[in-house]
């Protein structure tokens, strides 16, 4: 049993009946979003905020309850303007595949409307990185022109803990059973998601969000868009790969996946390798205390090689320029100007267990992602940014 590791920082991945996303060549309906970094203490500790949220979806028996370690940092997030209520009050939501609820309450309260309805029943949610605790309403929640859904479930939070100002909750995009047990009273009852109720109230084909982000860097704000119920081509090259969502729990309970994952030549996750150890030796990295990423000299940068993750019949590269933290960024982790850090860390738990390995932001922001409840799987394709050299 080894360390598992993670990319820095956290947005879960994964994700076959037959059948495929509608593929759009004229853009359709996107929601903005708007990538952020959240300090704590002036600094950004990913790698708490990567080990707590692990924690959380190890235990996959709480769906993330209230209870677990508390880290007041939300590190790297991406925020959607999401329109609850008639009249409609926006709303920055946190953009979550790793969780199913969504909420609001956490910095602006929630207002009654005339589409609100209290439902008296308790509800709550643990993330590792934070929490809430309210009551269930449903309302009206447009997510964008045509995109609006009636009836939706939202928690309005009493209390919550973890999120940074201008943070007014979460809009949950993971798989619909991560609900079940968070309504108090009915623990075994599940809430629909956001995307599924646009599909089952006829406004999306399938049950499906797709997702793009630019990479972060020195820029106050970076930017992508969700895109719901159908697959805009313009936004990547080449095909979507897809992938099931793996049997092995926990990760099966998640957008999980099963995949190998290489280092040059060198296979460092597999169903007996460990990643986090061995891509450190490969890689000659050493840890750094203050931040607590595997930081790497000149000299190892130029050598350091791709690293492939092979999940189906396609292999997803991260470029050596991929695996660094922007360096424009290094002192908002609490680093150094000209020490390279990289973004594979160990997320504080063996490997075999069900979570060997989380692809967060900095894969995701590489390529275009699909998550496919209708059809069991996750989906990845190239983008303009799966080669950039913007670290």
């Amino acid at each position: 049993m080894f360390p598992a590791a993670s990319l820095l920082t956290f947005l879960l991945l994964a994700v076959s009946i037959t059948g495929s996303p509608v593929e759009v060549r004229n853009s359709p309906v996107t929601l903005p979003i708007v990538g952020r970094l959240h300090y704590a203490n002036g600094t950004v500790s990913l790698l708490q905020h990567d080990r707590a949220r692990a924690a959380v979806l190890r235990d996959s028996t709480t769906h993330g309850l209230p209870g677990s370690t508390p880290v007041t940092n939300y590190g790297v997030y991406y925020v959607a303007a999401v329109d609850i209520g008639s009249p409609p009050r926006a709303y920055n939501l946190v953009v979550d595949t790793g969780s199913s609820n969504t909420w609001v309450g956490a910095s602006a309260k929630y207002v009654v409307t005339k589409t609100s309805v209290n439902t008296h029943q308790p509800v709550k949610v643990g993330y590792g990185s934070g929490a809430f605790a309210g009551t269930e309403y449903l309302d009206t929640v447009t997510l964008g022109k045509g995109l609006t859904i009636t009836k939706q479930s939202i928690g309005v939070a009493s209390t919550s803990s973890g999120f940074s100002d201008g943070v007014d909750g979460i809009l949950g995009l993971g798989p619909v059973d991560l609900t079940q047990t968070t309504l108090t009273n009915s623990p075994e009852k599940t809430i629909p998601t956001v995307t599924q109720n646009l599909h089952s109230q006829g406004t999306t084909l399938l049950d499906v969000v797709s997702i793009f982000f630019e990479p972060s860097s020195s820029k106050a704000e970076t930017k992508g868009g969700l895109i719901f119920g159908e697959i805009d081509t313009s936004k990547f090259t080449g095909d979507i790969g897809y992938t099931p969502i793996t049997t092995t729990s926990p990760a099966s309970t998640y957008w999980g996946i099963n995949e190998s994952i290489t280092y040059g030549s060198e296979t460092i996750l597999s169903s007996t390798a460990d990643a986090f150890v061995k891509y450190q030796s490969a890689t000659g990295a050493t840890p750094d205390k203050t931040t607590g990423l595997l930081t790497i000299s000149s000299a190892q940068y130029k050598a350091l090689k791709n690293l492939d993750f092979h999940a189906g019949q396609k292999i997803y590269t991260l470029t050596p320029n991929a695996q660094i933290w922007p360096r424009s960024l290094n002192s908002k982790v609490g680093g150094i100007s000209d020490v390279i850090y990289l973004v594979v860390s160990d997320i504080g738990s063996p490997s075999g267990q069900g979570l060997d390995f989380v692809q967060g932001y900095t894969f995701l922001q590489r390529f275009y992602s699909v998550f496919d409840a209708t059809n069991q799987r996750v989906g990845f394709a190239q983008t303009s940014f799966t080669d950039a050299t913007t670290n």
